[in-house]
């Protein structure tokens, strides 16, 4: 029996970018894959959204995907929304296939060591002594300490477990493929009775995306040519002569989310926890994030370097994060549905959004940038995605995001007056980190240690001393004024900030780093 200290069921880009996170902190992780190729079924996810592309860039591989994938100055809620000039190094969508995402993640996993079982689907999960045992159809058992389903919104991982999925039903569904056709296609959007639809030449100029509303909410198997050339002639009055599908799938506005996304060592991450249409494009990149943020905790427990009740924190804070996208989605949807009073709805809502301040706030949602964890409180950065800023360190210009290259946390301070003081950081990390030195003659071989430049403790918190002479500004809030110090999660976002002096910081270090 194979067994591993972390198994991910589901090889999809959020079990991708889960495995490179596990792999940054050393952990035995292993992919477990149904599909036996990387070739995706149907027309999926086709884009990065802002906050995702900065999670790469943290990681180091963003310029992979900039490499093929093309950038749009837009995000969409029910209207095209200008990013153009919001403060990040990304402020577009990035529109590039599922497919090509999860081949450019393989990549990076595979460079990393993490091996991926293709060919094993997953039938059953159990809790066992001291972790999970994973059952296949194919006759492979594999054991592990902890168990992450990221295995779709059909998750055989969270039925197992029992983890309830509420949520609302489908009202409608949409085909859509990639064929050819013999006739001429009517390029754009066509309102019927039935809803909007849409056609569109694809980058080969061969052959036509089609995307067709008003389809049965209760169809879940995968679309006939025949289905598909009754609904194009339903809605365009021929069927073009429709022939040669490259791709064919259906989609739906139902809305559901896992009341748990953690039941003992198993946890759900991605579609698996979550599902909703993909109005936006906003669930690749939902999942993505998911993955970041339980990746470094989940790392973090299996260590031992923290109790297991830092993944409290994951439900706490991607829960709410994703029933937001659910509320957005519906919202979406019922802007799409046929009818003069909705398009009457439609027509004040895109009013609204082309005011500077919905704008902002609603595009800020949309492409990931406004997310903030925990109490809206205290300085504007604490709980949000810390920008990347052009900073001076030991003489050297660089980018912050080049620090959480290794996914590790960091203390970034000034030499500024209000500054914290090292020497009282490294004491906190003593404190903190290794208790045991506390009161025995040990503790003084390490301040020496200190003063000689080692950095105690710098397996978990990398401290690092820089300038800056920018402006601080988040999406949605505006300029911010930069603190003295701040500790920065692995995942970017802000757990701490010094404005006058350390006090706080040793609470910050115990909750997210500590024993």
């Amino acid at each position: 029996m194979s067994e591993h200290e972390i198994i991910i069921a589901g090889g999809g880009p959020t079990g991708l970018m889960l495995a490179g996170e596990l792999a940054l902190a050393g952990v035995d992780v292993a992919i477990v894959e149904r599909r036996t190729t990387m070739e995706v079924p149907g027309r999926r996810a086709g884009g990065l959204h802002a906050r995702s592309l900065e999670v790469l860039d943290q990681r180091g591989i963003v310029d992979r995907f900039l490499a093929e994938g093309q950038a749009y100055p837009n995000v969409g809620f029910h209207v095209a929304l200008d990013i153009s000039d919001f403060p990040t190094r990304h402020n577009y969508l990035l529109a590039l296939r599922q497919e090509r995402i999860e081949r450019l993640l393989a990549d990076w996993v595979e460079e990393l060591g993490v091996p991926i079982f293709r060919g094993r689907d997953v039938v059953g999960v159990a809790e066992v002594e001291g972790g999970v045992e994973v059952s296949t159809v194919q006759g492979v058992n594999m054991r592990a300490g902890w168990l992450v389903g990221c295995d779709g919104g059909r998750s055989t991982v969270r039925k197992s477990a029992g983890i309830d999925f509420p949520g609302w039903e489908a009202s409608t569904s949409w085909l859509i493929a990639e064929v050819r056709m013999k006739e001429q296609p009517v390029l754009g959007f066509r309102e019927t009775a039935s809803g909007r639809h849409a056609m569109a030449m694809l980058d080969d100029g061969e052959r036509v995306g089609v995307v067709l509303a008003g389809q049965d909410p209760r169809a879940t198997d995968v679309p006939t040519l025949d289905e598909l050339a009754a609904a194009l002639e339903a809605a365009y009055g021929t069927d073009f002569g429709v022939h040669a599908p490259g791709s064919m799938s259906r989609f739906s506005d139902a809305a559901r989310q896992a009341a748990a996304y953690r039941k003992g060592r198993i946890l759900l991450a991605g579609d698996a926890a979550h599902i909703h249409s993909p109005m936006g494009g906003q669930g690749l990149n939902l999942g993505v994030q998911d993955a970041v943020n339980l990746g470094w905790k989940l790392a973090r427990v299996v260590t031992r370097q923290s109790p297991e009740t830092l993944l409290d924190t994951y439900q706490a804070e991607r829960h709410p994060v994703a029933a937001r996208v659910l509320r957005n989605t519906i919202a979406q949807s019922v802007l799409r549905y046929p009818g003069e009073r909705i398009a009457v709805l439609g027509d004040l809502v895109s009013e609204l959004l082309a005011m500077e301040e919905p704008r902002r706030r609603f595009a800020a949602m949309m492409s990931g940038l406004d997310i903030r964890y925990g109490a809206d409180e205290g300085h504007p950065l604490l709980g949000r995605r810390m920008p990347d800023l052009d900073i001076v360190v030991a003489g050297k210009p660089m980018r912050l995001f080049t620090l959480l290259h290794d996914a590790l946390p960091v203390l970034l301070y000034s030499s500024k007056p209000l500054a914290i003081d090292i020497a009282q950081f490294q004491e906190k990390c003593v404190t903190v980190f290794r208790p045991e030195l506390r009161k025995n003659k040990e503790l003084e071989r390490f301040r020496v240690s200190v003063k000689n430049g080692n950095a105690l403790g710098a397996d978990r918190v990398k401290s690092v001393e820089a300038t800056f002479e920018g402006v601080c500004e988040l999406p949605a809030v505006g300029v911010v004024d930069m603190p003295a110090a701040v500790l920065i999660r692995p995942d970017g976002h802000v757990a701490w900030v010094g404005e006058e002096g350390p006090e706080g910081l040793s609470d910050a270090l115990g909750t997210w780093f500590g024993d």
